[in-house]
């Protein structure tokens, strides 16, 4: 079976305190976007045996970091097949398409849509919640790609209530520079602070008045470290966004644009640069 893990951008983020656990409690939209990668998984045919827990990984496409046991779609396989013994040896495929370490949670996406397919592959009957709890264990960002549709997420991020807008009438730029941001180093530049106003009160509001009341509070002490980064933004209002910001800790930047708008930001060719 073959499907396509797809990425994400937050409308907005704020990170409003530093909780006992050590992790940050957050508010952000979680926006569902159309660049995906590719996941294909496969019985093993050399190992048909039940409770045979291996997994054959492979990958293409843009090149994956780290070694491949510790890749995050082999973590959901082992985070499942420990519940269920009955999930059989299999061989998995990843085809990378989503810039790394790039605030797009292209691998939190890979992660939840392997708990995804496997369930349905191999019958498990778990339900979206018992899939987001699994999820969770995985990473902060995972259990939005259980749901994969607009949501104003609170908690770590695990806390999610989807929300409606419509942005069909606008097109997305996304503008990655190749710069991977440790998200520790990230969190330890911000300030946690309560909003002044919801953002599910500031999508209602027309497009263009975002910029006023919409942030995401890792671009201030990131685009100090990295003021290419910021440079990108500006690049892009400067091209006639509707609305331009840095999403999750970066380095993506994205731009919303009109649909019909001829978009004038020419940037480096060592950048990754997508118009969906």
């Amino acid at each position: 079976m073959i499907v396509f893990p797809n990425c994400k951008i937050n409308l907005g983020l704020r990170i409003v305190r530093k909780r006992n656990d050590g992790y940050h409690d957050l508010e952000t939209i979680f926006y569902p976007i159309a660049l995906r990668d590719v996941l294909e998984i496969i019985r093993d045919p050399q190992h048909q045996q039940i409770n045979t827990s291996t997994v054959q990984f492979s990958t293409s496409g843009i090149s994956v970091d780290g070694k491949m046991h510790d890749n995050i779609c082999i973590k959901a396989f082992n985070l499942l097949q420990k519940d269920f013994p009955q999930i059989p040896a299999i061989k998995m495929h990843l085809h990378k398409a989503i810039p790394l370490g790039a605030g797009l949670g292209g691998g939190s996406s890979d992660a939840a849509f392997t708990l995804s397919l496997l369930n349905k592959q191999f019958n498990l009957g778990l339900s979206p919640e018992q899939l987001i709890h699994y999820a969770l264990q995985l990473g902060s960002d995972c259990p939005f790609f259980i749901i994969n549709t607009p949501c104003h997420a609170t908690g770590r991020g695990e806390v999610m209530e989807p929300v409606t807008i419509d942005l069909n009438a606008y097109k997305f730029i996304i503008v990655n520079p190749g710069i991977h941001i440790h998200t520790g180093q990230a969190f330890a530049n911000i300030t946690p602070a309560l909003p002044g106003k919801s953002l599910t009160n500031i999508i209602q509001q027309p497009i263009e008045t975002w910029k006023d009341d919409m942030t995401n509070d890792f671009e201030k002490p990131i685009f100090k470290l990295y003021p290419e980064i910021g440079q990108i933004k500006n690049k892009l209002y400067a091209g006639g966004a509707s609305y331009a910001s840095m999403t999750g800790s970066g380095s993506t930047v994205y731009g919303i644009f009109e649909k019909d708008k001829k978009v004038d930001a020419d940037f480096p060719s060592t950048y990754f640069v997508k118009e969906l």
